[in-house]
């Protein structure tokens, strides 16, 4: 993965230190005998649908895996690396460049990217966007009764899932979250996103996004600490197919996130 290697030096600024507000019992959190968190319980229900409430994190890629792709300095390098997954590194994490669906114009995007030094938008403290963003540290899922609010530790903005039934807009207004809308299939939230900004990368490699992208998420709450996630991206101004990847999502029990800003002594800034 040679072109894994030379986006390195991308990662350094993208994360924060990974911490949670720590000694908070929570009194709805299923515990065995010995007072632990149980997270095998069965999860939980509100108003017939499964709570996806509480605070995830993406599984974490191991260092062997981060080794064998980008060398045995990376984890010498990058220290912050549990941070982060593989997916937010790459969305095609594990294809050889020649096997990534990339049309022509969406493949001289990212020759330009990778060329050029540009740095990932997290080195200038700008959002990684969706679906980056639910692969770097953690974030917190707030679910009520028309939409899913959540919270991330990286600094990104809120993003809200509207869940009230409406339809995606016609022509969204650009913006580093887009807009989303989730709707129940069983004990599934399937979400969909349009109108994010082009100016957001699909991760740290540096792959487009046209104006026409659309995301589809799917969220699934198999137990009190696990949730399985799986996102597929559609973009025929620049793909060839659509692509995605699975993830499995774990709860952080008796935790919150932490307040993230970068912008203080900030240095590194987009060419």
């Amino acid at each position: 993965m040679l072109r894994l290697a030379s986006a390195l030096g991308l990662l350094f600024a993208a994360t924060a230190v990974d911490a949670q507000w720590l000694d908070h019992r929570d009194p709805k959190t299923p515990r065995t005998a010995a007072g632990t968190p149980n997270l095998s319980a069965p999860a939980p229900r509100v108003n017939g649908t499964p709570d996806l409430s509480g605070v995830w994190q993406a599984e974490r890629t191991p260092a062997e895996e981060f080794v064998r792709a980008l060398g045995p300095g990376f984890t010498q390098l990058q220290i912050d690396y549990n941070d982060i997954t593989k997916n937010f590194v790459s969305v095609f994490w594990g294809l050889k460049p020649q096997e990534e669906p990339l049309r022509p114009e969406g493949a001289a995007i990212l020759k330009q990217r990778l060329s050029s030094g540009e740095q990932f938008q997290g080195a200038a403290c700008l959002p990684a966007s969706v679906p980056a963003t639910m692969n770097v540290l953690a974030f917190k899922m707030v679910q009520a009764a028309n939409q899913l609010v959540v919270v991330f530790e990286n600094g990104d903005p809120v993003r809200q899932i509207h869940t009230d039934g409406r339809s995606l807009p016609k022509d969204p207004n650009p913006s580093w979250m887009g807009y989303s809308v989730g709707r129940w299939q069983a004990d599934t939230l399937v979400v969909e996103t349009i109108g994010i900004t082009t100016r957001a990368w699909l991760d740290v490699i540096g792959h487009p996004r046209s104006e026409d992208m659309r995301i589809t998420e799917r969220y699934r709450r198999r137990d009190f600490g696990h949730m399985d996630f799986e996102v597929s991206i559609e973009d025929p101004k620049y793909y060839t197919r659509p692509f995605g990847y699975k993830a499995t999502m774990t709860l952080l029990p008796d935790t919150d996130v932490l307040e993230y800003v970068c912008t203080e002594n900030q240095k590194l800034r987009l060419k």
